[in-house]
């Protein structure tokens, strides 16, 4: 059974709705995940706004790995580096987007907050998604495992796991910069790539699901249902590799690009 609601502070040491969170407040962010409570009712119990709390979360390991002791050490020590900006070589450009001159730095790191969220109730590991997002906030559409590591506050073993899933989603890629460091990238055909990919896997869920026909005898109402999701998947793979097809063609401004119906899929070769 759940705790009743909390009634928020107020008094002498009690936080402001816009100020910083507090490591009482952190233990009480703590266990209301571990009651399962949403964000949004954990925010409601403390009279915070809820983007407070769900960034809060998203930036301290998602809702399923996050501490309050951790979380409050972790905090303490971006201030810190916040307040002692590290120097940067004057040649080299500027990587990490909340560091790039001319940007607010916060306003950057809600942001990419915010779209990790979105990310997440997508479907993607909250630590991935945040990979994800920093990626393609860099202006350079790459970074290093190091920058990555700096910037999310987060361990190298954090990094390389994100990293693995984002490769086998086709969402990441690999190279070597002029300095052989291995930088991850991100491009403008990433999602078309992605695209494909959930296409060919729909294709290979169709293929399987028919073969279940013939296993389970057709006619059968067993058979009949795995006729259905073949059907219906293939419905499905197929409108997606056409709206991606079409999507990229828009976006990259081809010539003679369909503004109607989608087109049929380009023949692509393995």
């Amino acid at each position: 059974m759940n705790a009743p609601p909390e009634t928020p502070r107020t008094g002498k040491g009690a936080a402001m709705p816009g100020g910083r969170l507090t490591q009482q407040e952190r233990q009480q962010i703590a266990r209301g995940l571990a009651d399962d409570l949403a964000c949004a009712e954990i925010a409601r119990r403390l009279g915070r706004p809820t983007s407070t709390v769900t960034r809060e979360v998203l930036r301290n390991g998602g809702p399923t790995a996050y501490r309050a002791d951790l979380a409050h050490r972790a905090t303490a020590h971006r201030a810190h580096r916040r307040r002692q900006p590290a120097p940067r070589d004057p040649g080299a450009p500027a990587q990490v987007p909340a560091q790039v001159p001319g940007r607010d730095a916060e306003a950057v790191r809600a942001y990419e907050e915010a779209f990790a969220a979105v990310l997440v109730r997508s479907g993607l590991p909250a630590m991935t998604s945040r990979v994800l997002v920093c990626l393609y906030t860099a202006d350079a559409g790459s970074l290093t495992a190091s920058e990555l590591t700096r910037h999310l506050q987060v361990s190298p073993a954090s990094v390389s796991k994100a990293i693995a899933f984002l490769e086998g989603q086709g969402l990441v890629r690999r190279e070597r910069d002029d300095r052989r460091r291995e930088r991850y990238v991100v491009d403008d055909d990433i999602w078309y790539q992605a695209m494909r990919a959930n296409a060919r896997a729909n294709a290979r869920l169709a293929e399987t699901a028919r073969r279940g026909v013939d296993v389970l005898g057709p006619g059968t109402p067993a058979a009949a249902r795995f006729e259905g999701i073949a059907r219906f998947v293939d419905v499905v793979g197929e409108s997606m590799a056409r709206a991606a097809e079409q999507a990229r063609d828009v976006l990259h401004g081809e010539p003679g690009a369909p503004s109607g119906p989608a087109a049929p899929p380009r023949a692509e070769h393995p």
